[in-house]
Order: C-alpha cells, then structure tokens, then sequence
C-alpha cells in the first residue's frame, strides 16, 4: 500500500542537523505513528513520503520554510519574573509553557535573565534550521472512521 492521505503511517527516523547532530530519533522508543493529510507533522517530510510503502528508507531534506519556519526575532517578549512561580529555576535555554492569547499551549525557550525581567523566545526550537531525516516506514495502513473523526491513532 502507498502513503497518501488518510492512511495511518508507523516510521523510524533519526533528525540531523545541518552539522551532524543528532536532534531527534525514535531508536529505543516506539515507531511514530501519524495520520496522512492531518498536519501531525511538519509539511516538509509529509510531502515526501507519499508514495512511498512499507519498508522503504528514504532520506529527506527539509528547509525551514517547510519546516518548523524561519526564525522570527520579532517573537521575543520580555515578562516580569513575578509571573513565574516563586522559587521557580529560571535559567537561560530552558522551556516554559504558556498559554496563548488563543488559548493554545505554547512553548517559550528562555533567552535571558535580568534583575526583574526574562526574554522568552517563542519561535519553535527548530525555526531556521534545515532538517535531516532518515526514516523507514514501518507500516501503511487505512486509517479507521473513529481515527478520522477524532484526528488522531487509536
């Protein structure tokens, strides 16, 4: 069966950075299981995979504007250390969550710390950077109506 939309995909991949890093990997974890045509993951590599079947490796390049983006500076906001929880570690690289004026959950990299204020950075860790995946898929499948209706892998 080949990769299109609505069907259920289970895939291996190891992410690389442009200088080798391993960023990502499902080693030693479960496959990654998505639904085609969904957005469960980044454009960039879905695109790539149609067509494809159990079975198959395929190496893909993803640039950032098929990725997670490129890097914005203008999403940095500075807040007031007193929205932080008191006692709370605030060191510079770690992720805080927060909600969005949209409600949504968001997740924020702390860039700097000063007397009263922190810079947080809300563009996604992996903005700007073009990714490298190696990955081999597992499994093609139907997705169930249930799957569907609900948007994700039962």
């Amino acid at each position: 069966m080949q990769i299109s939309d609505k069907h259920v995909v289970s895939m291996n991949y190891t992410l690389k950075n442009d200088q080798g890093t391993v960023l990502d990997t499902s080693e030693n974890s479960d496959a990654l299981q998505f639904i085609v045509g969904t957005g469960m993951i980044i454009p960039g590599l879905e695109k790539e995979l149609y067509g494809k079947e159990k079975g198959d490796k395929v190496s893909v390049t993803v640039e950032p504007k098929d990725g997670y983006g490129e890097y914005d500076g203008t999403q940095m906001v500075k807040v007031s250390k007193s929205q932080f929880s008191e006692g709370s570690e605030i060191k510079v690289g770690m992720t805080v969550q927060a909600q969005s004026q949209e409600g949504q959950i968001q997740l924020l990299t702390i860039k700097e710390v000063e007397d009263d204020t922190v810079t947080l950075d809300a563009n996604h860790p992996l903005a700007g950077q073009t990714l490298h995946f190696d990955v081999e898929i597992e499994d093609v499948r139907d997705a169930t109506e249930e799957e569907l209706e609900h948007g994700h892998i039962h």
